[in-house]
């Protein structure tokens, strides 16, 4: 399938606007827990794994054990079962019972895990203590092949883990506690504390670096309705210029100020000079006026731009009507970034 050409221009890259402080911070120590487990899905009609999966052999044995059924592993043949391994999120504070949603992948050579149901599998963190179990259906619909697939060795089940430990952190009992920036800037971080401590008085809030802000929690008040205010107050915030190219769509994703330097890039048979008009040779038109434009050249398709018009979001909409192809765009981006002619972040996915 080739790539999609889809430009979408952000109207917020480089203005002020309000942001919450909890979309700009995390609480430190308050934060997701990976789980793994390995485990075993059956009920396949012949799709599990085949006799060469030794391990797969040994967990039926093991499997059957626990329920008082003793077999010789080198004696289990079955291509109706599927080892796995079982993968979840556990959130800060949840609790007994609460549901996980789970990943289940095939870790030997079966052909398909759809349709099987993964037996109850033991889900550890780092510290090898057991905080959930999952167990449940594969419902093709939850398969990395969608509905229509009778065959994958990826699958989800929502809700298909229980809780069983909780992780301790006493939030409530705690008098200091520290915000950190989800992006280092010592901007962002001198404002969250000036706008802290002239809501809640001077000394609550202290940026010890530009990622951090530590908090005191006022005597009048408890630390849960103290970060619940604390995460509301809005601050102006300049979101940050950045360019996102998904390598995958062709999806070029950025701002309308994210201006372009001049530059001359070559990429196989495309050619695009970004030259200022003032540089270009005297028009017989004695109205043009020169040094206000810029001339955009691909492969000697001319098109002119007026000064702060050069941008990103320009540039690319003048080589997609010009014929260029999302790779070409994507490379032809990528370079003027290496030579330095956009200076915004570049980011990749």
């Amino acid at each position: 399938m080739g790539l999609r050409a889809v430009f979408i221009l952000l109207l917020l890259i480089e203005t002020l606007w309000a942001a919450k402080v909890k979309d700009l911070t995390s609480v430190v120590g308050v934060r997701d827990n990976q789980l793994i487990g390995y485990g075993l899905v059956v009920g396949l009609s012949g799709t599990g794994d085949g006799s060469a999966s030794e391990f797969t052999r040994q967990a039926i044995s093991s499997m059957l054990q626990s329920v008082n059924v003793k077999v010789n592993s080198n004696k289990v043949k079955s291509k109706n079962v599927a080892a796995v391994v079982v993968t979840a999120k556990l959130p800060a504070f949840s609790r007994h019972g609460d549901r996980l949603d789970i990943e289940i992948s095939s870790i030997g050579d079966a052909k398909s895990i759809v349709g099987g149901t993964l037996v109850m599998t033991p889900l550890k963190a780092v510290d090898g203590e057991v905080y959930a179990l999952a167990q449940g259906s594969i419902d093709k619909g939850f398969s990395a092949g969608g509905k229509n697939s009778k065959k994958s060795t990826v699958a989800k089940i929502f809700s298909g883990a229980l809780v069983e430990r909780e992780v301790a952190y006493d939030i409530n009992a705690k008098s200091m506690i520290r915000l950190s920036l989800k992006k280092s800037d010592f901007a962002t971080a001198a404002k969250i504390q000036k706008i802290i401590n002239g809501t809640f008085g001077q000394g609550v809030a202290n940026a010890i670096d530009p990622r951090t802000i530590e908090l005191r929690r006022p005597s009048d008040m408890s630390m849960v309705e103290f970060l619940a205010r604390v995460n509301e107050t809005n601050i102006q915030h300049v979101g940050a210029n950045k360019v996102v190219i998904d390598q995958e769509t062709g999806t070029v994703v950025a701002g309308l100020n994210v201006a372009v330097d001049p530059v001359v890039v070559s990429h196989g048979d495309l050619t695009l000079k970004i030259i200022p008009t003032s540089t270009l040779p005297k028009s017989d038109d004695s109205n043009y006026q020169y040094g206000d434009e810029t001339s955009i050249s691909v492969n000697n398709n001319i098109v002119r731009m007026k000064e702060g018009e050069v941008t990103v979001a320009n540039i690319a909409r003048v080589l997609q009507k010009l014929g260029a192809k999302p790779a070409d765009i994507i490379a032809v981006m990528q370079t003027i970034k290496r030579a330095g002619g956009i200076t915004a972040e570049l980011d990749l996915i």
